[in-house]
């Protein structure tokens, strides 16, 4: 069998050992723009195969990206050994993140993993490290849901179905430990550091937090977390889905960016204790601030990468409560109606508008770059906002002159992403010209659909 790279004669002793504990079966997951792994599936006696570049793909089209080109050259994925992970809802399996290697030797211009090591190399010979925590959120539900015409989802237990929320209610996740349960020891398991689970907001909606870890090991582990999820879901006959607002009625998904630099010797680069507005953030924090705000509308792009993305950046929900997702990149501390929120029990930035359909890769690369720009130019960010920036959407009301309305859809957040210097220093030409036509297309698909609103406003209307 052909491989990139010479057969290394410790891999072919890991699958001996692998082997001998039950495992069949190997993935080197290369991941796709919606964050889903891909992989051919070798028996893991091919283990070592697999690593040195046996296997060859022809990726474009993969995940919406791209036209299939059958004239070009194949993709090898080329799966990172130190992210090998038994998983362990199903101990035949190893799953390993992959780079895609365009005919074996250059980074695939469309591979989300590729891009984010780029950036990341970058800021590498800066000295400084770029460290990221992630709270994504799901919902769990019962199959039967899919046939509702409302779209509700069903939640597992009764008990979820609180009004008006059923965020933090005990019981209701006590009542799910059938999914949480195991999803908690296989979280444990494989290494997430997992400090805490609950039920969010909305019915059949729940949150994992787990200790950061550096941007690619995090990202490296959240295609890992996509992937676990949906399978332990189906073993317990439920589904779960990262779509970020299922049905009119539900909270939005988010999956809340927590970044921070750390310099060469491992101190934290946000804290600062002589803080010019006395509440102990850096010069370097405030100015990574100012460099994602100014650049939130094209970041949106890939942050809020779906049309019903846009149905969670509102600021009110179906009953007229407050949303908790953003509407304006502005931030603050502990304000969660800001994008960009300065929490006091952390030196870290969290973003708000990063929701649960987002790609970890592509976003961590587009934020790291904003970010590292507003320090390098020394950007201020202004005075941080302390009232509710929802009072900000009405026809009379005015934001501040240093915040910046995030786009309302997802044509606005192509256009705003195509428009954007910044992106061209971050992605391949490529890259951006097959993203930017795929979710063109996505637009122009959902815009051309007349729905039942649009019937039962204006049909008998006009």
């Amino acid at each position: 069998m052909d491989t990139v790279n010479p057969i290394d004669p410790s891999h072919e002793e890991l699958a001996k050992s692998l082997a001998a504990q039950g495992v069949e079966y190997a993935i080197g997951g290369w991941i796709d723009v919606a964050g889903r792994s891909k992989s051919k599936v070798v028996p893991i006696s091919h283990l070592a195969h697999l690593l040195a570049g046996s296997e060859r793909y022809t990726p474009r089209g993969m995940g919406d990206l791209g036209h299939m080109t059958p004239d070009e050259d194949e993709c090898v994925a080329m799966p990172d050994p130190a992210t090998l992970l038994v998983c362990p809802w199903d101990k035949r399996w190893v799953w390993m993140a992959a780079d895609l290697l365009f005919g074996g030797t250059e980074p695939f211009a469309l591979c989300p993993r590729s891009i984010l090591k780029k950036q990341l190399d970058l800021a590498n010979k800066d000295g400084l490290t770029f460290n990221l925590g992630v709270e994504t959120e799901i919902f769990v539900f019962k199959p039967e849901s899919l046939q509702r015409p409302d779209g509700y989802l069903k939640p597992m237990a009764l008990s979820g179905e609180l009004k008006p929320t059923a965020a933090y209610d005990a019981e209701s996740v006590m009542d799910a430990i059938g999914f949480l349960g195991p999803m908690a020891k296989y979280m444990a398991e494989t290494g997430f550091g997992l400090f805490s689970f609950d039920s969010e907001g909305g019915d059949a909606q729940y949150e994992f937090d787990f200790e950061y870890a550096p941007a690619l090991e995090m990202a490296d582990r959240l295609a890992f977390f996509r992937l676990m999820v949906k399978q332990v879901a189906k073993q317990c006959g439920l589904l779960a889905t990262f779509m970020p607002k299922p049905y009119t009625t539900a909270w939005g998904s988010g999956h809340h960016f927590n970044m921070s630099l750390v310099d060469a010797e491992g101190s934290n680069l946000f804290r600062d204790a002589d803080d010019v507005r006395g509440k102990g953030w850096s010069k370097t924090c405030y100015s990574f601030v100012a460099g994602i705000t100014r650049h939130a509308r094209s970041i949106a792009a890939l942050a809020t990468p779906t049309v019903n993305s846009y149905k969670r950046l509102t600021a009110r929900l179906a009953d007229g409560e407050v949303s908790w997702a953003p509407v304006h990149a502005a931030y603050g501390y502990n304000n969660r109606s800001c994008m960009l929120r300065l929490p006091a029990n952390r030196p870290c930035i969290e973003n708000r508008g990063v929701d649960s359909a987002a790609n970890t890769y592509l976003t961590a690369a587009i934020m790291l770059a904003a970010g590292l720009e507003g320090v390098r130019l020394g950007l201020d960010p202004g005075d941080p906002v302390d009232g509710l920036t929802y009072d900000w959407t009405g026809p009379s009301k005015k934001m501040p002159a240093n915040a910046v309305r995030l786009p309302r859809n997802l044509q606005e957040a192509i256009d705003a992403f195509l428009e954007d210097p910044l992106v061209e220093e971050v992605f391949p030409a490529r890259f951006i010209s097959a993203y930017a036509e795929m979710k063109q297309g996505e637009w122009d698909a959902y815009h051309a659909e007349v729905s039942e609103w649009e019937r039962t406003k204006y049909l008998l209307a006009f």
